[in-house]
């Protein structure tokens, strides 16, 4: 991971520099292959994820969809996405999965960033983005009121289910193995771990 005030890139994790806030100039100037986002005034640049994690954020994607957006064995009603870049509050926010009621979004969807908080999103693990992912996201998504954060830890290959309280998110359970659980705020499905982490 990558860290820098205002396009010069640093190795690390940094204090927050005396430099002017990155701009989004700053991440249309990142390599190809790397994923930018803009927190706290940082640009904060990663590489693509490695496969493993790719396969469960796009697993967790086909369940999640196929019943919450296309309401087949399930209720329906939601708009999932894999990667959409959040613009919102001055930041630029880039979560593994996010999903949104569809009353809460506008009519058309014909833009390149979503300006609307989800209503839950997920971020999918690495030892290389965790501490991130935990210590800076976590709070710009609680500051968006995003409702629902799941954490998933493919080496671990636990979920951990967040729920926000105020300012901050609880930790309302977490899930381990093969086990087949309902979790907020998708509880009519039963997510079979299992399916997550197979080869």
């Amino acid at each position: 991971m990558w860290v820098s005030g205002a396009g010069r890139m640093l190795r690390g994790m940094c204090a927050k520099p005396a430099r002017p806030p990155a701009t989004y100039a700053d991440l249309e100037d990142l390599p190809t292959g790397w994923v930018g986002e803009i927190v706290g005034g940082e640009l904060v640049a990663s590489p693509r994820p490695a496969i493993p994690h790719a396969l469960v954020a796009t697993r967790l994607a086909g369940l999640l969809d196929g019943a919450f957006s296309r309401g087949r064995s399930g209720p329906g009603g939601w708009l999932v996405l894999c990667e959409p870049e959040l613009r919102l509050g001055g930041e630029v926010l880039v979560p593994d999965l996010a999903a949104w009621r569809r009353e809460r979004l506008p009519a058309s969807l014909d833009v390149a960033a979503m300006s609307v908080a989800p209503d839950w999103l997920c971020e999918v693990l690495s030892p290389s983005t965790a501490a991130h992912d935990r210590a800076v996201k976590l709070p710009a998504y609680a500051r968006e009121d995003v409702g629902h954060v799941w954490l998933v830890d493919p080496a671990l290959r636990t979920l951990e289910l967040l729920r926000l309280d105020g300012a901050h998110y609880t930790l309302l359970a977490t899930h381990h193995g093969e086990a087949a659980v309902h979790a907020e705020p998708y509880e009519p499905l039963a997510l079979e771990l299992r399916l997550l982490w197979e080869a």
